[in-house]
């Protein structure tokens, strides 16, 4: 197990023994990342807080309490070691500086890929899974245009936004945090994507591998995209979303929020024009981001190990986000009917470009398109353009 000597106060573990015993203390029930560094302090050390917990948990009336075992610590490293990930533990070199100066840092992050990302200037791009063709396209652009401008693309390796702004930034650099384990890429059909990240980019993950996420775990990854990041960007974000929590992570975290905004007929939009009225910095282009944040600082200037050098590889071209699933047309009209209307919003999208982006053949699509026409769920406007009407 790769582990890293300190620099930081809060010195790392140097033997695996170490790090299984703060496994066992950020694993063991009712102790968060907080908590953790707050029993350290309090105790001088993981093992001295682990020892100290039953009776501290049994002051606070919680009957019978034990921490984590060691032998749940220990299977959690071979299941990593498995996987081919390594531990960044807080304080040490190979730990991202930007997450140093929050209260709930990651004690112990799993990654897998190239960890030398974590030393270079990172911006988030976030933003809807339902996300409609505009929107991808937005999250391309700014992801190529930041990632051209010596910027490190974060984002949470969902569908929509996140998984065009990976896809645009794959070969200059991304990170995808997850909000599983290491070795569970969510969703699953993501995992081809995933697997070229930990290839020529980074996954992380603060949960043990094999954990499945749930809801509480996609809260604890959005403080992580945001806190790693200079700044975060919203391109298309419903008014109670999961990327208004990263938004509201970063203002607490002291980061810059930005945003794209929308047509406000279009609910993938309100988000981000809330945000905007409250202050939030206007993008319509990656220059928009670059004139708020400056220039990157260049890779000498940043404390950085020195990276491997880049392994090549095709360009990743516009595909649709389920390439097995849009190879054939659905027998199922409704079916074809509901990806034509989540691709749609309110602003007009040319009618190209929607069947590129539905990687479907223009005579499977145009037929349903009158459909829907004729329904009045679509409207037509002169030069090709189509729009969503409800």
């Amino acid at each position: 197990m790769e582990i890293v000597s300190s620099y930081h106060p809060l010195a790392p573990p140097t033997r695996e023994d170490s790090l299984v015993t703060w496994l066992r203390l950020i694993r063991s029930r009712r102790v968060g990342a907080t908590t953790f560094f707050r029993l350290i302090d309090d105790h001088g050390s993981a093992a001295a807080a682990l020892e100290a917990l039953p009776r501290i948990a049994e002051e606070a009336g919680v009957e019978d309490y034990a921490p984590c075992t060691e032998e749940t610590a220990r299977a959690e490293i071979a299941r990593a070691r498995k996987a081919g990930a390594v531990a960044v533990l807080h304080g040490s070199p190979a730990y991202p500086p930007a997450l140093l100066d929050l209260p709930d840092a990651p004690p112990v992050l799993w990654a897998l890929g190239h960890t030398e990302l974590l030393h270079r200037p990172m911006v988030a791009l976030v933003g809807a899974r339902n996300a409609s063709s505009l929107g991808l396209r937005m999250a391309r652009r700014l992801a190529e245009g930041l990632a051209g401008a010596g910027y490190v693309i974060v984002s949470g390796l969902a569908r929509g936004i996140d998984r065009a702004a990976h896809i645009a930034a794959l070969e200059t650099g991304t990170i995808a945090v997850q909000a599983g384990g290491i070795d569970v890429p969510y969703p699953v059909e993501n995992t081809g994507l995933a697997n070229e990240i930990a290839q020529f980019g980074l996954r992380l993950s603060e949960q043990p591998p094999g954990l499945d996420p749930q809801a509480r775990h996609f809260p604890q990854r959005n403080r992580i995209i945001s806190g790693l990041a200079r700044a975060v960007v919203v391109v298309e974000a419903a008014s109670r979303s999961g990327s208004l929590i990263t938004a509201r992570s970063a203002l607490d975290q002291g980061r810059d929020v930005l945003a794209v905004p929308g047509h406000p007929f279009d609910a993938r939009a309100s988000g981000c024009n809330m945000l905007i009225r409250d202050g939030a910095v206007l993008v319509r282009h990656p220059d928009d981001v670059l004139e708020a944040l400056g220039p990157a600082p260049s890779l000498t200037e940043a404390r950085q190990p020195e990276a491997p050098a880049p392994q090549a590889r095709p360009r990743v071209t516009e595909v649709p986000e389920t390439p097995a699933a849009h190879s054939r047309v659905p027998a199922d009209p409704a079916v074809l009917h509901a990806r034509i209307l989540d691709r749609l919003g309110p602003s007009p999208l040319a009618e190209d470009q929607l069947i590129r982006d539905l990687g479907l053949p223009a005579g499977a699509v145009t037929p349903e398109l009158v459909t829907l026409e004729l329904d009045g769920r679509i409207a037509r406007a002169p030069g090709g353009l189509l729009s969503r009407t409800r």
